[in-house]
């Protein structure tokens, strides 16, 4: 009598056996139960692997019903036994622990449990012997190791401690699976979460472990991580924004600002997904569960002795990287960039916008002016690279001399008068004519030549005053044609119009 007929003649007639606790299909939620039921059917694992091991052989089904068959030899631990004319199979030894070995010659009642591809051999069970004492221990959420033995459309086929089990397709990984081939023979451990020992069907989930192991190193990397830590990650997506970062099961973002110390216009320039990345730890929120991760903190900082480096007044060469309404960024070296204000990109005319001048891209010279290590700026000149036209302008336009120049541009306070490519005058509007003077366009026009006379220079300051009238021959009030008279913007202080 088997140990299943033992325990079902201990059950009280007016009860029905019942499953172990976990056994009903209650325990899955529904969307995997549908995925069970479709991959087995009606049947049971059993029915499904032996169907399977009946199309390899050739023979008929055995339906897990036992055979017997004559031991033929003993080898190490396995048992060979001839099961008659279908073929010979092996039986480990392990199967007699309560009883001595057979002879050879002896018969044993087997039951045919798979096939061994390697070498064509039948696997046997004695049956009873194992199976009964492993579906006594088996409980849910019990951690087991198998062999997977097959595969089909719905999930993998394992044996497990003597054990048929069936593990779906969507609880092999924490992904989708396509390709089932790569597991057959591998050894791999799972969870049971389900069983029912008179339908003898067993599935486990591997997925389950998975997760279940990787919320235990989520919870102790939450208690080991600090700030300031470097640690490995892999970047799992990208964003506009920056990167996500796995640490190991806890995700953290690698903003862009964080990702170089030069300048990033996309978070692809420097990383991919897939790539594995020494991060360094900069803030952490446990209350929120979020970590922010920086990838330049790992690397040397490019602004160290950049005084050093670029000191003052040298004269090096850069890449235009960026350009503003103020100004032009300049790029050193990779993390390293200066300014070029608007007033320092050129002395021959007023700039309206740099990229009158520079566009990105473009390789310039440029002559360090300040350098800030602490603030980490760096301020350049593209017009102080050559030779400075105000050098020497007092002695060019020496005081009280009569000089030629051309109206640039028109003020309300005076002209602008170009005495040489970038060194201008300032021929003020009390200048401008011997009597009063209530336009400028009244008296000059831009583009027309003149000749004035040098008041004062200031070279520090880059100011040369001019006077038209005092030149000699002072123009009369109205040596053009009048304009017509701009509206001011603003009303006359003390509300005369």
């Amino acid at each position: 009598m088997t140990n299943e007929q033992d325990d079902r003649r201990q059950v009280p007639d007016d009860e029905t056996p019942a499953t172990d606790a976990g056994d009903a299909p209650g325990g899955l939620d529904e969307q995997l139960q549908r995925e069970i039921d479709a991959a087995l059917g009606d049947g049971s694992i059993d029915d499904l692997m032996q169907a399977e091991l009946s199309a390899e052989t050739g023979g008929p089904d055995t339906g897990g019903d036992p055979l017997r068959g004559t031991v033929v030899a003993i080898h190490g631990d396995d048992v060979f036994v001839d099961v008659g004319g279908r073929a010979e199979g092996v039986l480990r030894t392990d199967q007699f622990r309560d009883e001595p070995l057979p002879e050879p010659g002896e018969t044993v009642e087997v039951t045919v449990v798979g096939r061994d591809g390697d070498d064509g051999l039948l696997r046997l069970s004695r049956k009873g012997a194992v199976q009964a004492a492993a579906w006594e221990t088996l409980e849910v959420g019990q951690v087991v190791e198998g062999v997977v033995t097959g595969h089909n459309k719905g999930g993998l086929e394992l044996k497990i401690n003597s054990l048929r089990a069936f593990m779906p397709v969507s609880q092999i990984e924490r992904f989708r699976v396509e390709d089932l081939g790569p597991y057959v023979n591998q050894k791999l451990q799972c969870m049971v979460t389900e069983f029912d020992r008179q339908a003898r069907n067993l599935i486990v989930s591997r997925r389950d472990l998975l997760e279940a192991e990787a919320e235990e190193s989520r919870r102790e990397l939450w208690q080991t991580l600090a700030e300031g830590q470097t640690v490995p990650g892999t970047v799992r997506s990208l964003m506009p924004y920056g990167a996500f970062v796995d640490l190991g099961g806890v995700d953290g973002l690698l903003h862009i600002s964080d990702m170089s110390h030069g300048h990033v216009d996309k978070p692809g320039d420097i990383v991919a997904e897939g790539q594995q990345v020494e991060v360094r730890v900069l803030s952490i929120d446990r209350d929120n569960e979020r970590i922010a991760l920086g990838l330049k903190q790992t690397m040397a900082d490019p602004w160290d002795g950049v005084e050093h480096k670029w000191p003052v007044d040298q004269v090096v060469t850069g890449r235009v990287t960026r350009v503003m309404d103020f100004g032009a960024f300049c790029e050193l070296e990779e993390g390293v960039e200066g300014l070029i204000p608007i007033s320092e990109l050129t002395f021959e005319r007023r700039v309206g916008h740099p990229s009158e001048i520079v566009a990105v891209g473009d390789m310039v010279k440029v002559r360090v002016l300040k350098v800030e290590p602490d603030r980490r700026r760096i301020s350049l000149s593209i017009k102080r690279v050559g030779d400075d036209p105000w050098m020497g302008a007092s002695v060019r336009w020496a005081k009280g001399a009569i000089v030629d120049g051309i109206v640039t541009r028109l003020a309300e306070f005076g002209a602008f008068v170009e005495l040489a490519r970038g060194v201008e005058g300032l021929v003020h509007i009390s200048e401008l004519a011997d009597e009063h003077t209530r336009n400028v366009g009244d008296v000059v026009a831009e583009g027309q030549p003149v000749q004035v006379k040098v008041l004062d220079v200031d070279e520090n300051r880059r100011r040369i005053g001019l006077s038209l009238k005092q030149a000699g021959a002072a123009p009369s009030a109205a040596p053009v044609e009048p304009r017509p008279a701009t509206p001011r913007k603003r009303p006359l202080k003390g509300g005369l119009d």
